[in-house]
């Protein structure tokens, strides 16, 4: 899902500034990524003064599309007094809004509210997610990366945290994110996260655009059986 973060520009360095670019097919871009007017910005312009822009942002670890953003759309941001995101991911409160909205209601547990049989392939699935970590933290040299070879438990304990008490939709995204590519990319921050501490560092007015609940209750709304396909991805 894409999600758009608004920059506000405190300049109107970019005015006038075309921040469309041509498109082009994604074998191209794979092959010249490093020819900005091979690139799709993903900024939309707002016209007023000064100007506005819109960056459509996803949610994956950054250094997977950095080297794929233009340069008008990095300008757009390191320009901008203020910079506004979807949620801000640097709140703690923020953070702990985001894990009590993903817990079931009046303290009950996961094996109450799924099948006994789903339940039990769940657990299974965790269980051989927790086998797999130590080989998915070890680079191509069979060696765990970064000194990373006596947190596999600790990593897999703070993924799974509470998974026991957490809705059933909430259970489907978090199996969705048990992958050796996300495992292996773990304290990498994704796109948003990375944006907010850059602006953050170079001391940039940050806010959000959304509340907390605004991205919970969509989701909390699904009943069992809406979320259920998730068994489709336990193994």
């Amino acid at each position: 899902m894409t999600q758009h973060s608004c920059i506000q520009l405190s300049e109107s360095t970019l005015k006038g500034q075309n921040v469309f670019t041509e498109s082009t097919t994604s074998s191209k871009l794979c092959s010249d990524y490093a020819l900005q007017e091979n690139l799709n910005s993903f900024l939309w312009l707002v016209r007023r003064e000064p100007p506005a822009y819109f960056f459509g942002t996803i949610h994956v670890p950054y250094t997977r599309v950095w080297d794929y953003i233009p340069a008008n759309s990095k300008r757009a941001f390191t320009t901008s007094q203020y910079v506004y995101f979807e949620l801000d991911l640097t709140s703690k409160p923020t953070v702990s809004a985001l894990w009590k909205c993903q817990m079931l209601p009046n303290g009950g547990f996961l094996k109450n509210v799924i099948p006994r049989s789903l339940f039990r392939r769940l657990r299974r699935h965790l269980r051989y997610i927790k086998r797999q970590m130590p080989a998915w933290l070890k680079g191509k040299n069979g060696d765990f990366r970064h000194g990373m070879a006596p947190y596999a438990d600790k990593i897999f304990q703070l993924l799974t945290k509470d998974w026991q008490q957490k809705r059933p939709i909430w259970i489907m995204l978090l199996v969705n994110s048990l992958t050796e590519s996300d495992v292996k990319n773990r304290g990498i921050p994704v796109l948003d996260q990375y944006l907010a501490l850059e602006a953050s560092r170079n001391q940039q007015i940050t806010g959000a655009v959304e509340e907390v609940i605004e991205q919970c209750r969509p989701l909390n709304s699904l009943n069992n059986t809406q979320v259920r396909f998730c068994r489709v991805k336990i193994t």
